[in-house]
C-alpha cells in the first residue's frame, strides 16, 4: 500500500504540473491503471492523497473547459479522484465529504456512459446511490447528527433521481430492460414529490424508446414510449408540452406500425389519434393512413382518412406521397381517385404540372397509353394557354417521355418512339435553343433513318446542327445520311469533324452507354455503315481515322485487320502503278500494326495468346507482301523486316525462328540488291551496314535452330557467308578475308559459291584481286578432284586466273607474274590432254593467243629467251585446235620462223656488241 501511494503522489505530480501536453495520454493511463489495481474495499487514511484526489478533479475540469483533453482521458481522471477520495474516507465522514463523494461518483459514472461504458460507470453510480441514502438516512432519522445535516431533503431526492435515471440509461444500453424499469418506476414514484423533473423523466423515456426501436425491439419500445407520454400527463404545468407529447405519439404509432400492424391497429390508431388531439401535424395525418393501407382497412375507412387529409389543407407533395403510398400497396382505385381529387384541389396551384406528372406516370405504369397520352396533350394545351408546367416538372415530363421513345426505340418501334419524342419537341417553344432539344433532334432524325424517311432525317438533323454543331453524335448522323445518299464527300468531311471531335471526351447520349472509347467505336460503326452499303474508300478513311484518334489498342488492331482486308481485295487486276501504291498503303498500316502491338508486349494471360495470335497475322500479311514485290527489291525489304519485327511478339517456338531467319535472309539479299542498282555511296555504305547487322543477328537466330538439329541440305550459313562477303567488300572491310577462311570452313564447299565469291571480289566498287584468285584456284581445284571434270568450268576459272594475273595491254611484266601465268599455262595444257576434244576450242584460242602475245611482248622488250619460250608456248597450242588449226598453223608457222630468225640475229649482235 506505501509503494501505491508514492506511485499515486508522483504521478499525481506529474500530471499536475506538467506544462505541455506531450506523454499527457501515459502518464493518465499509468496513474488509471495504478488506481485499478487497488481493492474497491480498502481504506487509507491520508489527507495528502485526499487534497490530490480534489486537485485532480478540478484539473480535469479545467483540461475540459479548454478541450485539451478527451472525453475518456476525462473520465479516468475523474475516475482515479473519485476513486482516491472514497479511499480516504472516515467510516462517518461528515455531510460535506459525502456531498463530494456523492458529485465525484455521480458525475464520473455520467462521464463514464458518455464514453459508452455502461459497466465501468454502474460502479460509480452504485457509490452515489449508497452515499445519497445514507445522507437520506440521516436527514429521516432522528438521530443526534440530524442537525448537523444542511442539505435539503428535496435537493437529497433530486440527486437520487438524476442518479437513478442514469442508472436506467445504463441498464438499457446494456440490454437489462426489467432493471432499467425498476429504476424509471422508483423516479416516477419520486415525481410526486419533484414534479419539476416530469419533462426531464419524459425526455429520458422518449430516448429509450427511440433507442430500442433502432435495435429493433418493438416491445420494449412502445413501453418506453408509452411511459414517456404517461409521465408527461403526470403533471401538465412541468410536462415537456402537447408539441412533444404528440411526437411521442406519433413514434409509438409508428412502432406499432412496424411491430404488427394487423394485431396492433387499434393501438396505432390510438396513439396518432391522441397525437392529432394533443398537436395536430401533417405527419401524424399521413402516418394514419399509413396505418389504415398497412393494416389492410376498408376503402370507406381509408377514403375517411383521405378526406381529411384535403380538409386540412395538406401541401401538395403529402397528397402525392400519399397516392404513390396507395400504388405502392395496390389500392389503384384509390390511388387514381384521389389524384383526381388532388388536381381538382389545387387546380390554381402553380405546382399542379406535378400532380399532372404522377398521373401521366401512373398512367403508363399500368400500360394505359391512350389516357397518358390524352393527358400528355392536355398538358401541351395548357403549356400554351397558361398553365405553363414548372420547370423541374416540365424536366421530369421530358425524361419520362424520352425513357417511354427509348424503350419503344429498343424494341424497334420507331414510329411510337418518333411520337413520344414529338411530344417532348411540342414543349419547346420556337426559337429555343437548348442542347436537349439538340439531342432530342438527333433522336427523332434517327428514327426518321429507321423508317426510310431521308428527307425528314436530314431536316432534323440539320436543326440539331443549329444548335449544338460540335456534338460528335450530330456529325454522326450526319454522316449515316451522306452515306444513304453516297455522297461520299460529304461522309468525308463528317468524318474528318468526328475525327477532330474524338480528341475530348464524349458527353453521353440518350440510351448510349458512352465510355472512353466512344469516339473510337463511332468510327468502327461509321466504317460498318459504309461497307454494309458497298462505299470501301468511305469505310477505308472511318477506319483510319479510328486508328488516328483511339487509344484503345485493341480497337486499332481491329480496324487495322479490316483495313488490310480492304487493301488485299484491290490488288487483283490492276496496274503494276495502283500495285505500288497499294502496297505502300499496305506497308504503313502493317508499320502502325507493329507499333501499336509493341505499345502492349507486357501482357499475361488470355491477353498474351491474342497478343501473339494478333502479332502472328500481321506477320503472315507481311511475307505475302513480301513476296509479291519481286521487282521492287525496297518493299520487299521493308515487308521482309516487317514480318521479322512481327515475329519477335509471337510466341517463340521453332517454326517462327524458321521464319525470323528467312526473312532476315530475305531481307538481306534484296538490300544487296538494291546496292547494286544504286550509285549513292554514302546511302550504299549506310544500307550496307544494316545489312550486316542482320546478317549478324540471322547467324544468332541459325546457331539457336541448329543447336536443334537441321538437314544437311540446308543452304543458310552459306547463303549468310556470300552476302556478308558481298556486303564487306563493297564498303571495302579489312574482315573481308576473315569471311573467305569461314566459308572455306564449311564442311562441304561447292564450286559455285567460290565461283561467286571470285565474281563478287571484283565487281566494282570492290577490287580484291588476291582473294579472288585465291577463290579461284580453289574452285579450280575442286573441280579437278570431281569424277568428271567440267571442263568449261576449269577453263572459266583458269581464263580468269590468267586475265587477272596477267591483264591485257600491259607495258612490261616481273618475272614472278610470268612464272605465276606460266602455271596457269601450264595447268590448262594439262587438262586439254584429258580431253583435247571436250576443252572450249575459243578458249584454247584464247589461251593460244594471250601466250603469243606474251611472247611478242617480251620481244619488244628484248627479253628473247622468254619471248621464243612464250611464243613456242603459244604454237603448243596449235595442235589442240579443231577446225581453226589450219588457218592459224600456216599464220603462226611463219610468223614464229621470222621470230626464231629474228631471236637468232638478235642472239649474234648480242654477241658481237659483248
Amino acid at each position: 500500500m506505501e509503494q501505491f501511494v508514492v506511485d499515486v503522489k508522483n504521478l499525481s505530480e506529474k500530471l499536475l504540473h506538467r506544462q505541455i501536453d506531450s506523454d499527457l495520454d501515459e502518464v493518465i493511463e499509468t496513474l488509471f491503471k495504478a488506481i485499478s489495481t487497488l481493492d474497491t474495499a480498502a481504506k487509507l487514511q491520508d489527507s495528502q492523497l485526499e487534497e490530490i484526489a480534489i486537485q485532480l478533479w478540478n484539473w480535469a475540469v479545467t483540461k475540459r473547459v479548454g478541450s485539451t483533453i478527451t472525453e475518456e482521458q476525462k473520465a479516468k481522471v475523474r475516475h482515479v479522484a473519485c476513486r482516491l477520495l472514497y479511499l480516504c474516507g472516515p467510516e462517518n465522514p461528515s455531510e460535506n465529504i459525502v456531498r463530494r463523494q456523492i458529485l465525484m461518483a455521480s458525475k464520473t459514472g455520467r462521464t463514464w456512459l458518455d464514453c459508452k461504458k455502461p459497466k465501468v460507470a454502474d460502479d460509480f453510480l452504485s457509490l452515489a446511490v449508497n452515499s445519497l441514502e445514507t445522507l437520506y438516512s440521516r436527514l429521516t432519522s432522528h438521530g443526534d447528527c440530524a442537525e448537523d445535516i444542511n442539505t435539503p431533503k428535496g435537493d437529497i431526492e433530486k440527486d437520487l433521481l438524476r442518479v437513478l435515471s442514469y442508472q436506467a440509461e445504463s441498464a438499457v444500453s446494456q440490454e437489462q430492460h426489467q432493471e432499467a424499469v425498476s429504476c424509471i418506476q422508483r423516479c416516477k414514484e419520486m415525481l410526486l414529490r419533484l414534479p419539476k423533473e416530469t419533462g426531464y423523466l419524459s425526455f429520458m423515456c422518449y430516448n429509450f424508446g427511440v433507442d430500442t426501436y433502432s435495435q429493433g425491439k418493438h416491445e420494449e419500445s412502445t413501453f418506453w414510449l408509452s411511459q414517456s407520454y404517461d409521465i408527461g400527463k403526470m403533471n401538465v404545468k412541468y410536462s415537456p408540452g402537447s408539441e412533444m407529447q404528440a411526437k411521442v405519439l406519433r413514434l409509438l404509432a409508428k412502432v406499432y406500425l412496424d411491430w404488427d400492424c394487423q394485431k396492433y391497429l387499434e393501438k396505432a390508431l390510438n396513439a396518432v389519434n391522441l397525437a392529432k388531439k394533443e398537436h395536430m401535424q401533417l405527419s401524424g395525418l399521413y402516418l394514419k393512413i399509413r396505418i389504415l393501407i398497412k393494416s389492410r382497412s376498408p376503402d370507406e375507412a381509408i377514403k375517411s382518412g383521405l378526406s381529411e387529409l384535403l380538409d386540412c389543407e395538406v401541401p401538395l407533395e403529402v397528397c402525392l406521397s400519399t397516392v404513390k403510398l396507395l400504388v405502392e400497396e395496390n389500392r389503384e382505385s384509390l390511388a387514381f381517385d384521389f389524384l383526381k381529387r388532388v388536381c381538382q384541389h389545387f387546380e390554381s396551384s402553380p405546382e399542379l404540372g406535378s400532380a399532372l406528372l404522377m398521373h401521366i406516370e401512373l398512367l403508363l405504369q399500368r400500360d394505359k397509353e391512350l389516357l397518358a397520352k390524352q393527358k400528355i396533350e392536355d398538358a401541351i394545351t395548357g403549356h400554351y394557354t397558361g398553365k405553363q408546367l414548372a420547370p423541374q416538372t416540365l424536366s421530369s415530363l421530358h425524361v419520362l417521355l424520352w425513357d417511354r421513345a427509348s424503350k419503344n426505340f429498343e424494341a424497334k418501334n420507331y414510329s411510337e418512339a418518333l411520337e413520344w419524342y414529338n411530344y417532348s419537341l411540342s414543349f419547346y417553344r420556337a426559337g429555343e435553343l437548348d442542347q436537349n432539344l439538340a439531342k432530342l433532334q438527333r433522336n427523332r432524325s434517327t428514327c426518321f433513318l429507321h423508317l426510310h424517311q431521308i428527307e425528314k432525317a436530314k431536316e432534323a438533323i440539320e436543326k440539331a446542327a443549329r444548335i449544338d454543331p460540335s456534338n460528335i453524335f450530330t456529325q454522326f448522323n450526319i454522316y449515316k445520311i451522306a452515306v444513304l445518299e453516297n455522297n461520299a464527300e460529304k461522309a468525308a468531311v463528317a468524318l474528318r469533324e468526328i475525327g477532330a471531335l474524338a480528341q475530348n471526351p464524349v458527353t453521353s447520349e440518350d440510351r448510349l452507354l458512352v465510355t472512353e472509347n466512344a469516339a473510337a467505336n463511332l468510327l468502327s460503326l461509321a466504317a460498318q455503315i459504309a461497307l454494309e452499303h458497298e462505299q470501301q474508300e468511305t469505310a477505308v478513311k472511318a477506319l483510319e481515322s479510328l486508328c488516328e484518334h483511339s487509344q484503345d489498342v485493341t480497337h486499332i488492331l481491329t480496324a487495322l485487320r479490316c483495313l488490310v482486308r480492304l487493301v488485299l481485295t484491290t490488288m487483283e487486276n490492276i496496274s503494276e502503278e495502283i500495285r505500288n501504291a497499294n502496297l505502300d498503303i499496305l506497308l504503313s498500316y502493317l508499320k502502325t500494326a507493329l507499333e501499336k502491338l509493341s505499345q502492349i508486349s507486357h501482357v499475361h494471360g488470355n491477353g498474351a495468346q491474342q497478343h501473339s495470335e494478333d502479332a502472328n497475322w500481321f506477320r503472315r500479311i507481311s511475307w505475302n507482301s513480301a513476296l509479291q514485290c519481286e521487282h521492287s527489291p525496297v518493299r520487299m525489304r521493308d515487308f521482309f523486316l516487317l514480318s521479322f519485327q512481327l515475329s519477335q511478339l509471337c510466341a517463340p517456338d521453332r517454326g517462327v525462328l524458321m521464319g525470323q531467319k528467312t526473312c532476315l535472309l530475305m531481307a538481306a539479299a534484296a538490300s544487296l540488291e538494291i546496292c547494286r542498282s544504286s550509285d549513292h555511296t554514302e546511302q550504299q555504305t549506310e544500307l550496307l551496314t544494316q545489312t550486316l547487322e542482320h546478317i549478324q543477328l540471322c547467324k544468332e537466330i541459325w546457331m539457336t535452330i541448329k543447336a536443334s538439329g537441321t538437314s544437311s541440305k540446308d543452304k543458310t550459313e552459306t547463303l549468310l557467308l556470300l552476302y556478308e562477303f558481298e556486303a564487306r567488300a563493297k564498303i571495302n572491310d579489312p574482315k573481308l578475308e576473315s569471311v573467305l577462311e569461314s566459308v572455306l570452313e564449311l564442311d562441304c564447299i561447292e564450286t559455285k559459291l567460290l565461283e561467286m565469291i571470285a565474281v563478287l571480289a571484283m565487281e566494282p566498287p570492290a577490287h580484291f584481286p588476291v582473294l579472288c584468285k585465291k577463290a579461284l584456284r580453289i574452285a579450280l581445284s575442286l573441280h579437278r578432284k570431281q569424277p568428271q571434270v567440267d571442263l568449261a568450268h576449269c577453263s572459266n576459272c583458269l581464263h580468269s586466273l590468267i586475265q587477272l594475273t596477267l591483264p591485257s595491254g600491259v607495258s612490261e611484266v616481273q618475272p614472278c607474274v610470268l612464272e605465276e601465268v606460266w602455271g596457269y599455262y601450264e595447268e590448262a595444257l594439262s587438262i586439254i590432254a584429258t580431253a583435247p576434244e571436250d576443252f572450249p576450242e575459243l578458249e584454247i584460242l584464247w589461251l593460244l593467243t594471250r601466250a603469243w602475245n606474251t611472247g611478242i611482248l617480251l620481244y619488244s622488250l628484248a627479253q628473247y629467251p622468254e619471248a621464243e619460250r612464250w611464243c613456242g608456248l603459244g604454237m603448243s597450242f596449235l595442235k589442240h585446235l579443231g577446225s581453226l588449226q589450219d588457218s592459224y598453223h600456216s599464220q603462226m608457222a611463219g610468223l614464229y620462223s621470222e621470230v626464231l630468225d629474228r631471236l637468232d640475229k638478235a642472239k649474234k649482235n648480242l654477241i658481237i656488241e659483248e
